[in-house]
């Protein structure tokens, strides 16, 4: 019998499709049970916290304490801490508090074969670091039951400002002087100029010629303007010009809301889809333009040329993300139109050197791409742990396992 492991259901590459593989039938685990905070360390400044609680839940309990985990994605709404743990997922706010597996210390894994505490020490040299293996598993190797996080203090000052660049290419190097000089805000956002042009009708006036750049800073009054100033000199240094607090306001509030404008984009005859990849600084010009001129040619091809916008929604010192919004009219078969321009996309990404996912995991639909991300040997090893730990193969078959 299969089993797939299930949190808050937001995967979008596949990860929760009942597969059953091998085996005669499949079933759901679901985990909404495992929904508490079972300790808290003000001391270490850490929390534990059960794989089931939805990410709300985890904020409410944690702010009684005057604490906050400070992760955001546009999932925030449905998903959970296992699923955050067990997609290595990456919000909105991530330039400042991390990834969700930077804050992880120590999980607790039941597999086929047995159980995995992991993570004694804030860092260690004991060999390497087995919490890796199922950080980002996606419950193909084990059931994530519970983490143990970093958490913060509720941030004492919430401080939001909008910057307008000439071009995106601007923006980008922008975005890179950020990073390589640690001044990036806690958010740090740059839309394309087709992205800036159509949200921005969308959210008000006509924004400005160029691209946007969103930055929001979050923590004690102090550091905030601290952080504040040293990407001012940064960003006027690169040609941008500041806008104020309100475009942040837009951006906020259609935030959770493009999820449920993609059902009804989707139920009026218009393909709605997403993706995203990353790569280093030196590759991501030649990566940006690959991936939306790929997505133009597999759409056009079957008759709906689409509108293909981007922005980077995460960056580091050595690169940065790319998350690609497509909207273009149905075809008569939407699936295999998007699996068309998704083949075409993966391809792209794979051929510039980027990444196949920064943030949105394997799932079945990245999946065959999965050997030329970590080479026929890396897929080997990937293939043994599983082997070691789920000898039966009987967890979330079909997923991110080459």
């Amino acid at each position: 019998m299969a089993v797939v492991p299930y949190g808050g259901g937001t995967s979008v590459v596949g990860g929760l499709d009942a597969l059953r593989g091998e085996h005669g039938s499949v079933v759901t685990l679901d985990l909404r049970r495992l929904d508490r905070m079972t300790d808290l360390d003000p001391v270490s400044m850490t929390a534990t916290l059960e794989a089931g609680l939805r990410a709300p839940e985890a904020e409410e309990l944690l702010r009684r304490h005057g604490m906050t985990l400070g992760h955001v994605p546009q999932s925030f709404e449905h998903a959970s801490i296992g699923g955050f743990a067990a997609t290595r997922s990456a919000g909105q706010a991530s330039a400042g508090y991390g990834r969700f597996d930077a804050m992880v210390t120590a999980l607790t894994v039941v597999t086929p074969a047995g159980t995995l505490r992991l993570g004694r020490a804030p860092a260690s040299a004991a060999g390497p670091d087995l919490r890796q293996l199922f950080l980002d598993g996606e419950g193909a190797l084990g059931v994530i039951t519970d983490v143990t996080v970093r958490v913060r203090p509720v941030p004492e000052v919430l401080l939001d400002e909008a910057w307008s660049v000439p071009d995106f290419a601007a923006g980008t190097a922008a975005l890179r002087g950020l990073a390589q000089a640690g001044a990036l805000p806690t958010v740090a956002r740059l839309s394309d100029e087709l992205e800036t042009a159509i949200m921005g009708s969308v959210a008000g006036p006509r924004p400005p010629p160029g691209c946007q750049l969103v930055t929001c800073y979050e923590g004690t009054a102090e550091t905030v303007e601290a952080r504040r100033a040293a990407a001012h000199r940064v960003l006027t240094a690169a040609g941008a010009t500041p806008l104020g607090a309100g475009p942040v306001a837009g951006w906020r509030e259609g935030r959770f809301s493009a999820p449920y404008l993609r059902d009804t984009l989707l139920d009026a005859g218009a393909l709605a889809e997403t993706l995203e990849t990353a790569a280093s600084w030196r590759r991501l010009p030649e990566l940006y333009g690959a991936v939306r001129d790929a997505l133009t040619a597999a759409l056009g091809a079957s008759g709906t040329p689409p509108i293909v916008m981007a922005h980077v929604s995460h960056a580091y010192p050595d690169g940065a993300s790319l998350y690609y919004t497509v909207l273009a009219a149905q075809a008569a078969d939407p699936v295999a139109q998007w699996a068309a321009a998704k083949r075409a996309a993966g391809d792209a990404i794979v051929g510039c050197g980027g990444t196949i996912t920064h943030h949105h995991a394997v799932g079945a639909d990245h999946r065959p791409w999965m050997r030329a991300e970590t080479g026929e040997l890396g897929a080997e090893v990937l293939r043994a742990v599983k082997r070691t730990v789920d000898p039966r193969g009987i967890l979330n078959p079909g997923k991110l396992i080459p």
